[in-house]
């Protein structure tokens, strides 16, 4: 594969990209959902955002994460129950995962 084939890839994609965005802002208030509808794609997105959680805390590459960062998300996971301010959810998982491996209680 050469380069300017890649670049045209990139270029075809990045078109197709903006052209799916541009086409939700100016077809939204022509094309009416049912409730139906807009509550099912309400919960993909949660269900997505979810998943991708899930496989980042869980992988690391193709290897399981070890205990502490699935602690930490869980920690994390709490707060954000609690309906804390985001900083506050991304400093206390981070920081439970940070003691977690400092003191050797569990690791990745």
């Amino acid at each position: 594969m050469n380069t300017a084939s890649v670049w045209i890839g990139i270029v075809v994609f990045a078109c197709g990209s903006y052209a799916l965005r541009a086409s939700g802002v100016l077809l939204r208030a022509r094309v009416k959902l049912s409730s139906f509808a807009e509550k099912t794609l309400d919960r993909a997105v949660v269900v997505l955002l979810l998943a991708v959680v899930a496989t980042s805390t869980i992988f690391i590459g193709h290897d399981v994460a070890g205990p502490a960062r699935m602690l930490g998300v869980v920690a994390g996971g709490i707060c954000a129950w609690f309906k804390a301010p985001l900083v506050v959810v991304v400093i206390v998982a981070a920081g439970t995962t940070a003691l977690l491996r400092l003191i050797g209680l569990v690791s990745d």
